[in-house]
């Protein structure tokens, strides 16, 4: 690792904003002498403590928790090489917790049961509530009695298929408080994929609402839930409890669908149990949760996270990573069916006793400025989303986001996918008004918690770089042989020693589970992303490597592309794949949105290619430049490029399920498009 930087490009935080040719945004005195992580000595010497004696690190931090048993004398032990047997990771084993208890119990005996522990904010403005944490234990021991009364135990799975009201939260708490395995599928995924996800784990329950109001729609939830229901009975999995929760504003209760004997509403049931429930203690590798990651093809993979690891790791790197302190007030906006909405909505903040808003609604309804209104509203200080909404946002205009105050931001980040440098400058600039640090975080699914990512006060942030590992990682980037590679260079980004938040399996594959990710290359867990490291030990991650494009023989990660596209004035969004080329082997493909009011042209197609030739050099110049009113994206933002590489090969009957798209009309725009 190699730091110490310098460079007249630079500038401070607070003191000047970023312009196209700054490349290090240093941390100002004040925010660093207040900080977690006040420099890069200090990082320097607790990371190197991390990985040089990964067990005392991490027991001092475990040990902050409440245990009911600590843990024996091996804090933990791992296998990530395949040819020296099993693939295992145990963290804390032997140690009795309750992650539920951590996160609320804790909290209230620590005394701040009055503190504020969720603001949630409907999708109309006007509609919001609140609760504090007594109020929050109460309504989460109601449900978990109420699941105990049903036969739901330790080791039984939990389906929760609700949109983004308190009741979700509350769900997952409830059921690790019994000591369930919750598995939270995102509300919009269609019937067919919740049934195979039921056929899968098994539920004791599905836990769902009658409907949901996103932006100016409404989502037919119960009717999606019967049809997977039906489904997956056909498959042999019978579900004998679907609990409702009536979303009024949304459905009234008389015109939901309904079957007798199966489906109970949560307001006739819940709210009658008692407000007290007794902990299920659980060792730190009893299961937690289940999170599903559907492929493009074949059946989903059941990620399972364990709980004393998990609950360590997602509580330090929340702390760290935000520089969280308890006046702050925190929104992610990650729905709860992903593993964001899992470690940095419900989880890391409950954790650390934090404030965290909750939103149901879509960040552009009923206009473009409803983020910065809600920021306004509740006076957030940390504001975590998704570079697609940020590139959204910015092809809207700044002053939809001016008009509003914004003072009470003081640290900003990014999840999702690698952001690209202008759109790092435009959160920086315009949101951040040039005074907050982003913590630009790189994770997965697969890791429960931040990887490489930017502690804000303790070393500078270049644009568009995840910066630096996080405690205790140990990223190293390998060729196509295994063998690590020193410095500056290029490659695919593996990790090697195992860390508390791991995920321990796939659901019932374990095999699979050892093929995908310790296979490639042995001894390392890969994470399947390309990666970039530069003269400063900073690294680049550069997509993930399908979506890498050989090019006679030239690799070129599709994100690095899309950024030399974004940082033409006129395009707002790209989103490049590879398509089948006669005489290159593989060519690129560019589907691009320019911003409001910009015609299509031949002249910006040929700007566009120009722009990528300069940046990046002639082999990565688009063979194609595919124009998009929108692109095809999930509610949480993602991008889905299995749609853009069906419609770039014109093989439009492969299109597949279509079902969790935010607008599925966007397809048919793309596809009548083609041509021109």
């Amino acid at each position: 690792m190699k730091i110490p930087l310098e460079g007249s490009n630079s500038i401070i935080i607070g003191e000047a904003l970023a312009s196209e040719d700054v490349n290090l945004i240093y941390p100002n005195e004040d925010f660093s002498r207040q900080a977690h992580l006040s420099s890069i000595h200090k990082y320097l010497e607790m990371y190197g403590r991390s990985v040089e004696d990964p067990a005392g690190f991490w027991a001092d931090i475990a040990s902050e928790f409440y245990w009911k048993q600590r843990w024996g004398q091996t804090v933990y032990t791992d296998n990530l090489d395949i040819r020296k047997g099993k693939v295992n990771i145990e963290w804390f084993k032997g140690g009795k917790t309750n992650i539920c208890y951590n996160c609320l119990d804790r909290n209230i005996d620590a005394g701040n049961g009055d503190k504020i522990a969720i603001f949630w904010e409907g999708n109309e403005s006007g509609r919001d509530a609140s609760l504090t944490y007594n109020q929050l234990l109460a309504r989460v021991c109601q449900l978990a009695n109420y699941l105990k009364t049903i036969g739901v135990g330790k080791g039984d799975a939990v389906i929760i298929y609700l949109p983004m009201l308190m009741e979700l939260p509350i769900a997952m708490l409830a059921c690790a408080r019994i000591g369930a395995i919750h598995s939270v599928v995102f509300a919009g995924f269609s019937a067919e994929s919740l049934a195979q996800r039921i056929v899968d784990c098994k539920p004791k329950v599905v836990i769902t609402c009658n409907a949901a109001r996103r932006g100016p729609k409404t989502i037919f939830l119960k009717d999606i839930v019967d049809a997977a229901l039906i489904e997956s009975a056909q498959n042999g999995v019978n579900i004998d409890v679907c609990l409702t929760f009536e979303n009024e504003s949304a459905l009234q209760k008389e015109m939901t669908k309904w079957v007798e004997g199966r489906d109970i509403w949560w307001q006739d049931v819940v709210p009658k149990y008692p407000v007290t429930c007794d902990v299920e203690w659980v060792d730190a590798e009893d299961p937690l949760f289940l999170l599903y990651t559907s492929g493009s093809t074949g059946k989903p993979k059941g990620v399972l996270h364990t709980t004393g690891g998990y609950m360590v790791y997602t509580a330090t790197t929340f702390k760290y990573a935000f520089d969280y302190k308890p006046k702050d007030i925190y929104w992610c906006t990650a729905d709860c069916g992903w593993i964001t909405g899992h470690s940095y909505v419900t989880y890391g903040p409950l954790l650390n006793g934090a404030t965290n808003v909750v939103f149901e609604g879509a960040p552009n309804y009923p206009d473009v400025g409803r983020c910065w209104d809600i920021v306004d509203k509740y006076k957030i200080s940390i504001f975590y989303t998704a570079p697609t909404l940020v590139r959204s946002l910015m092809r809207e205009g700044d002053e939809h986001v001016t008009r509003y105050s914004r003072k009470s931001l003081r640290v900003l980040g990014s999840v999702g996918e690698p952001i690209n440098p202008s759109a790092w400058r435009w959160f920086f600039n315009v949101v951040g008004d040039g005074k907050c640090p982003i913590s630009d975080t790189w994770w997965q699914t697969e890791t429960g918690g931040f990887m490489i990512t930017p502690v804000p006060g303790a070393w500078p942030q270049k644009p568009g770089s995840a910066t630096l590992p996080f405690f205790g990682i140990q990223p190293v980037i390998v060729d196509e042989k295994g063998v690590e590679l020193e410095g500056e260079c290029s490659g695919y980004l593996c990790v090697k020693s195992s860390w508390p938040s791991a995920f321990r399996t796939l659901y019932g594959d374990h095999e699979r589970y050892e093929t995908t990710y310790f296979s490639a290359f042995p001894g390392y867990y890969f994470t399947g992303d390309g990666c970039n490291r530069d003269k400063h030990g900073y690294y680049w991650l550069t997509g993930r490597v399908d979506d890498v494009i050989n090019i006679s023989g030239h690799r070129i990660g599709t994100a690095e592309v899309e950024s030399a596209l974004v940082s033409h004035p006129q395009c707002v969004e790209a989103a490049v794949v590879g398509v089948e080329h006669e005489v290159k082997g593989q060519g690129i493909y560019a589907f691009v949105t320019l911003a409001e009011g910009v015609p299509y042209s031949e002249e910006l197609r040929k700007s566009l290619v120009k722009v990528v030739r300069d940046k990046i050099g002639a082999f990565a110049a688009p063979d194609k430049i595919h124009w998009a009113p929108g692109l095809p994206k999930t509610r949480s933002g993602k991008i889905m490029r299995r749609i853009l590489r069906k419609i770039a090969s014109n093989t439009l009957d492969e299109l597949g399920d279509t079902s969790t798209l935010a607008d599925p009309t966007v397809v048919n725009q793309l596809i009548a498009l083609a041509h021109c």
